[in-house]
């Protein structure tokens, strides 16, 4: 296995962010991502939580078989980093492994509040900018993010 190249990856996901941005994300879209996330775990046997927040408000929520309670833990300090920082919870973990640093140790941010792991990705509307978050947790990070950016990109 190789080591990963982190500057690439950070220019592939700052990409992959400027290239998912919609034009709308209303309550029926948000119902859809998280069904078609629910669909590929489950073709997959992936054992996922799925998370998709408008705002604040958590508007869908699933747990496939092997999750724990942990999974939603793992969300909630995801989805933190997202809203704190405006961009990917892997892209802002990946941007302080680019320097040499360790994100919480940084920002000086509990890890029990702050999760800077693959898996939370904002949801962008033109013109308006973060609207939501779309989450998945129980994998390896970089296999919860682009498990999200799959199901965004069919969106």
């Amino acid at each position: 296995m190789s080591e990963l190249d982190v500057p690439a990856a950070v220019a592939e996901v700052e990409a992959q962010e400027a290239e998912l941005v919609l034009t709308t994300f209303t309550h029926e879209q948000a119902w859809a991502l998280g069904a078609r996330l629910v669909e590929l775990a489950t073709e997959r046997a992936l054992p996922v939580t799925i998370d998709i927040r408008k705002g604040t408000q958590q508007v869908f929520h699933a747990a496939r078989p092997g999750t724990t309670p942990d999974n939603d833990s793992w969300i909630e300090r995801k989805v933190a980093v997202v809203y704190r920082f405006g961009a990917s919870s892997y892209l802002v973990g990946l941007r302080a492994r680019a320097k040499g640093s360790d994100f919480n140790t940084v920002h000086g941010l509990p890890l029990q509040e702050y999760a800077a792991h693959g898996g939370a990705f904002p949801v962008r509307v033109a013109g308006v900018g973060i609207v939501g978050v779309v989450t998945v947790s129980g994998l390896a990070q970089q296999d919860d993010h682009a498990l999200v950016v799959e199901a965004l990109r069919e969106l």
